[in-house]
């Protein structure tokens, strides 16, 4: 038996409990993990409190990346107590994920620990901050550099916006985030790396198809009208790494940004990633992140109030990372 956060259905609404879970239970997989940590992030959150439609097959472990020790393998890619990091894959979603002490997973889903992290770290970044670092591997790798302009950061207070803005500042850009609550989350924002915080209301007015030249360079986490706003006030041959759909599917642009002033939109998926390049971008995390932003952008808390913190999260009262110890 191990402890696991998990969801069950009842007339249609979820219902998430701490539960003790046979071994039986696990789902198929060549790699089996004693899970040490986990990571609460937004998706994770709209899951468990069944305020999003993630989870379409019950029971159903939550959490969409993990860190921990493999216990048993029939890959022959790891042994038994290697260190592994899996992030995205649908884990948490479509098969068992994190927040449980054990997982029963695809080896080629799992990437070695990466030197100088260790398992509390690694989630510190987690799938969010992964995702971060290929937003703005695009941006470096489109040629954009720092003396072109300011880089804009749209969710700024979330996982990718958060780590976004560390990396930035890292790499020596001016990053300019946005926030829907600058009050509350200036004073962070700019202690990570920020030249100076937008409010997100600025950028919530109707596009014109094209706008004042603002930005050489964007980190989208958002979508949708606030993307479009973006797009429209990017500088020529401006790049926007785009990731998120928190405003939802429709993007209600025009071709002008990208035919008269060459912008260019690139999509950053964390699951659609080649393993080389997945492994490159946890070796620059570890190379680039201070030890600052671990005292800084995440919080650790227990499995056992991952339930009020996924409430959290979903209404917005929460900053930066949530890890999970197991």
């Amino acid at each position: 038996m191990f402890k696991a956060l998990l969801l069950n259905q009842e007339d249609k609404k979820t219902i998430a409990t701490i539960s003790q879970v046979d071994e039986a239970q696990l789902p198929e997989g060549n790699v089996k993990i004693d899970v040490k940590y986990s990571s609460l992030n937004f998706k994770d959150g709209l899951a468990i409190t069944g305020k999003g439609k993630i989870i379409r097959n019950f029971p159903m472990v939550p959490g969409i990346d993990l860190a921990g020790v493999v216990s048993q393998s029939e890959d022959p890619r790891y042994k038994e107590g290697d260190e592994v990091v899996l992030t995205g894959w649908g884990v948490g979603e479509n098969h068992w994920g994190g927040m449980a002490e054990k997982a029963s997973l695809n080896g080629d889903w799992l990437v070695p620990m990466p030197a100088g992290l260790d398992a509390e770290k690694v989630m510190a970044i987690g799938t969010a901050g992964f995702t971060a670092m290929l937003c703005v591997q695009a941006i470096v790798d489109a040629g954009v550099k720092p003396e072109d302009g300011e880089v804009l950061v749209t969710g700024a207070s979330g996982g990718v916006g958060s780590v976004s803005v560390t990396l930035l500042n890292q790499l020596g850009y001016k990053v300019a985030a946005v926030t829907g609550r600058a009050a509350e989350n200036g004073e962070l924002l700019t202690s990570l790396g920020a030249s100076r915080i937008v409010e997100r209301s600025e950028l919530e007015e109707p596009a014109k198809p094209l706008e004042r030249q603002v930005w050489a360079a964007a980190v989208d986490t958002v979508g949708s009208k606030l993307l479009s706003k973006v797009l429209a006030q990017m500088n020529y041959n401006g790049v926007v790494a785009a990731c998120g759909l928190a405003g939802g599917f429709d993007l209600p642009t025009t071709v002008m940004p990208f035919i008269l002033r060459n912008v260019r939109l690139q999509g950053v998926d964390s699951v659609m990633c080649p393993r080389e390049k997945r492994i490159k971008a946890w070796e620059q995390l570890s190379e680039l992140l201070p030890a600052s932003y671990f005292e800084q952008a995440s919080k650790t808390i227990a499995l056992e109030e991952a339930i009020q913190a996924a409430e959290d999260i979903t209404n917005g009262a929460v900053t930066g990372r949530v890890t999970i110890k197991i």
